[in-house]
């Protein structure tokens, strides 16, 4: 299993927009990468490689939001949505997407289930528990 270092996951991500940005070819990961970024104007300028914004760290105790954790998130959820793993994410995405009427706010309806699970496995110091981040999603899809 590839497990790629802080450093390697916000290199990628600065690649890939930066690759959108200059119109160079990019790998099917690389472009949905970049659309991820795309939904994400503010991150922008971060993404362009400045090197102290790939290095910054973001503290969620003073109410920052690590861009980099963020995109990862969405990114995570794509690839999950693209193979229906967990079973079913795919059907309380189209529910939420329903619910919703925006396909971002139906994304970040999954993106708080899953960096709640993330954020619980890290504490615990224990795998991610996919029942429940799959309660989660049903929860926020208003099934049960």
């Amino acid at each position: 299993m590839f497990t790629p270092s802080r450093d390697q996951v916000r290199r990628f991500l600065a690649e890939a927009w930066q690759k959108r940005s200059a119109g160079t070819p990019a790998t099917p990961l690389e472009i949905m990468a970049a659309d991820v970024a795309a939904l994400h104007p503010e991150y922008h300028e971060l993404l362009a490689g400045d090197e102290a914004a790939l290095n910054r760290e973001w503290a969620p105790e003073q109410g920052e939001t690590n861009p980099f954790l963020h995109l990862s998130l969405h990114l995570a959820i794509e690839e999950q949505l693209s193979i229906d793993q967990p079973s079913g994410i795919r059907a309380i995405f189209e529910h939420l997407l329903a619910r919703h009427g925006d396909r971002h706010a139906a994304l970040h309806a999954i993106l708080d289930c899953l960096g709640e699970t993330v954020w619980r496995a890290n504490r615990d110091q224990a795998p991610p528990d996919g029942a429940a981040y799959l309660d989660c999603l049903r929860r926020a899809a208003g099934r049960r």
